[in-house]
């Protein structure tokens, strides 16, 4: 039995290596975003900064997993055997919660799942031992610490209000006096506002960093004798004002005699705060359950008492952790910052959520954002009634006609806000942080770089008309997704827990290999999904001129010709199979072609203003290309999913004479095709002449298919779906076919037209 627990903690600091890599990529959200959004210094510089943040952080971490301990659950009421269960649930629950997240490229708290998953093992756990003995319900309050479950409720309610409130209020300031042009501005407002945000940001370093390491218990005369954590503590104003003034200074001369971007210096200073922040508290929420674990382990081999009989309430002693756990803790989470590419895929979700431009929107309009949107339309006409008119006009200056405003609209590489509002992100969460910290508040870091982050978008007026449903819809998912991450992982963690209790090593074994096929399955989806991205996507215009749009027009032509050819033939495979996973496959394959092709739609607008005046007329060819892609791309949606249906409900197979038909149909067109877009790549459309020649040979043979059938139907055919089902691919793929002419013909006309032919 010992050799069995000793393994069982082994598995379990295997689970805290995979527990560190999921965790960190769901919270790289939280110090990243505002240097990633700005693109105010490299990405590479980004990284360093975080991951020195992040390796400062772990080293200094004070290295007390109390919460992990004792912090949820009373551990002298359960057995090493129950406890060490209560733990295996804990983190097996941990990893397949956050990968969720993290596939759905959703933020969410680590903090949060970890204390709901301790909650709900122990809860379930509790009431295992209150049933066996037959106590009462009532006794479940002397197993749980109940008040810390409040707590982390009330701290998502107080988190979401207070963030989002006060960085909308400091944003809208800061965009009044500094407007857009913030960078022009006198020198003695840079060195202002660089002082108050460095000021507020170093203090968060000291309040968040330092606290708990061993230096914060060492005394100075200096600071009247007191320990440093209770002068920064209790001195806030001395601390605030030497801070301001040193920053002052600092900023003063870094401008001044080095021409420094001052608001540069404050976001990659932020960076690196929040890094070490998350890395010196939050390392708890990924190794604290498996140290806790061990240690529980090592008190009960050198106890010699049987497991079952082993009293947990030696946890309640505060116990260091060793720093070698600390260091190796922190180069997995570095090298998770790294590498790590569903990091960046919950960052896009709230870079995506922030952005001042526009974007393809990921979330949906519900009813409950557009009665949000409206009700605060509504209360926006009133309190503008109420200001004077040239109150109204002024702030609206503030505001507007901007070209660093303008700079963000259509263009991929620019960033997502500009420094100031990145500089307000990092400042106003470092504040609120530090007070949170100081007065014992249950704010959590990721819920307040969040919803500050989402405030400052709001008052950036990020959230326009075209856009408020859609990102109001985003905030109301991912909030929606924190409750969830409390309620889910309450529910598993007890799930797994009682599961392991009844089966035992085995059941841990079994569903061990279930969490591993899970994620790994997401892990194998992400990465197709990463390498279907690029792979014959259609882009965006973004020529000026005529010659440019055709070029970049021919490109996306052989893409989706080849697209076409390739979802027609998983057609007509799933079809002579009458297998339904290869017609699934190809809704998957139209439904992504479909949602590019309406990017292009969308971006017509965009295309339009920046051609260049003698090119206009490309925007008409432009325009009819695109109406032509989208409609082949409807009909071949069409057909699959007719297809789909047919086979989804096992109606009868086509036949086989059918199905070489169909074949023979599409090698045919293929070929011509083929050779068009062979064209297009040698920039040469001599051939197309030809192709176009083809034109009635393609109709007269669909036709032919078409009036054989139909004499097969009033002779010799007994099944009105198969029929219905044939004759609607014929009809399709004859329009289909006159579609790809019809737009070989457009570029054919279009090239002659620009180069005189």
């Amino acid at each position: 039995m010992e050799n069995l627990y000793l393994l069982l903690v082994i598995v379990l600091a295997v689970l805290a290596i995979g527990d560190l890599i999921v965790g960190v990529s769901n919270d790289a959200v939280n110090f990243l975003n505002s240097a990633v959004g700005s693109k105010a210094i490299s990405l590479r510089t980004i990284m360093i900064l975080a991951g020195l943040g992040v390796a400062f952080g772990a080293f200094f971490s004070s290295g007390l997993m109390e919460v992990a301990r004792k912090g949820i659950f009373n551990p002298g009421e359960f057995y090493f055997d129950e406890i060490i269960l209560i733990f295996t649930a804990v983190m097996l629950t941990d990893i397949l919660l956050l990968d969720f997240f993290n596939t759905l490229g959703m933020p969410t708290s680590t903090t949060v799942s970890i204390v709901f998953e301790l909650l709900g093992a122990a809860v379930f756990m509790s009431l295992i031992k209150i049933t066996s003995s037959s106590g009462e319900i009532s006794d479940l309050i002397n197993y749980i610490n109940t008040s810390k479950a409040i707590q982390i409720i009330s701290g998502i309610v107080l988190s979401i209000i207070v963030a989002l409130t006060i960085g909308a209020i400091v944003q809208w300031i800061c965009r009044i006096f500094l407007t857009y042009e913030f960078e022009k501005k006198p020198l003695w407002v840079s060195v202002l506002f660089s002082g108050i945000a460095l000021s507020a940001i170093t203090y968060f370093i000291l309040m968040k960093g330092i606290k708990g390491t061993p230096w914060a218990g060492l005394k100075f005369d200096i600071i009247g004798g007191m320990k440093i954590k209770d002068f920064i503590e209790l001195e806030v104003l001395k601390v605030s004002i030497l801070n301001f003034i040193f920053w002052c200074g600092l900023s003063y001369s870094l401008i001044k005699f080095f021409k420094a971007n001052i608001y540069k210096v404050i976001i990659g200073v932020g960076t690196f705060a929040l890094a070490l922040a998350f890395a010196g508290n939050d390392l708890v929420n990924f190794i604290g359950v498996p140290i806790a674990a061990y240690q529980s382990y090592e008190a009960w081999i050198s106890s010699g008492v049987n497991a079952s009989q082993f009293s947990m309430e030696a946890m309640s002693a505060k116990v260091p952790t060793p720093a070698a756990f600390l260091i190796l803790s922190g180069l997995v989470m570095v090298l998770t910052l790294w590498f790590s590419s569903k990091a960046r895929k919950v960052m896009k979700t709230e870079l995506d959520l922030a952005n001042q431009g526009y974007i393809k929107e990921r979330f949906q309009p519900s009813l409950f954002s557009k009665f949000i949107v409206k009700f605060f339309q509504k209360i926006s006409v009133i309190l503008e009634g109420l200001l004077p008119e040239k109150l109204k006009k002024k702030i609206e200056l503030q505001f507007s006609g901007s070209a660093n405003q303008k700079k963000f609209v259509n263009d991929p590489e620019a960033p997502s806000f500009d420094m100031l509002r990145a500089c307000v992100n990092l400042a106003v969460a470092s504040i609120l942080i530090s007070i949170a910290t100081s007065y014992k508040l249950p704010l959590s870091t990721t819920y307040v770089t969040f919803m500050v982050a989402m405030g400052t978008s709001l008052a950036d007026r990020a959230w326009g008309r075209d856009s408020a449903v859609y990102r109001v819809s985003g905030v109301i998912s991912v909030i929606a997704g924190w409750f969830l991450t409390a309620i889910t992982a309450f529910i598993v963690s007890g799930i797994i827990v009682s599961l392991i209790h009844i089966g035992g090593f085995q059941a841990i074994a079994i569903i061990l290999f279930i969490i591993l096929l899970i994620v790994g399955k997401n892990f194998i989806a992400h990465r197709n999904e990463e390498m279907e991205v690029d792979r014959d996507k259609i882009l965006k215009a973004e020529s000026k001129s005529m010659k440019g749009v055709m070029e970049e027009s021919s490109g996306n032509i052989i893409k989706f010709f080849k697209r076409v050819d390739l979802i027609f033939g998983n057609l007509i495979e799933g079809l002579s199979k009458h297998e339904i996973t290869i017609l699934k496959k190809g809704k998957k394959n139209i439904k992504r072609l479909n949602n590019e092709v309406e990017d292009l739609r969308e971006n017509i607008f965009y295309f339009v203003k920046n051609l260049d005046e003698p090119s206009l007329s490309a925007s008409n060819f432009y325009i009819v290309l695109l109406s032509d892609i989208q409609d082949l791309a409807s009909d071949l949606e069409y057909i699959i999913t007719k297809s789909h249906k047919h086979i989804n409900n096992d109606h009868q197979k086509l036949k086989l004479s059918q199905i070489r038909d169909l074949r023979e149909i599409h090698e045919f067109t293929k070929s011509i095709f083929k050779n068009s877009m062979e064209t297009f790549d040698n920039n040469s459309v001599i051939e197309i002449e030809k192709i176009l020649a083809t034109r009635d040979k393609i109709k007269e043979m669909i036709q032919k298919k078409i009036n054989a059938q139909i004499e097969l139907t009033r002779k010799v055919e007994t099944s009105p779906r198969n029929t219905t089902l044939y004759f609607n691919i014929l009809l399709k793929t004859k329009d289909i076919s006159k579609i790809k002419i019809n737009i070989v013909e457009e570029f054919y006309n279009t090239y002659k037209q620009i180069n005189g032919v």
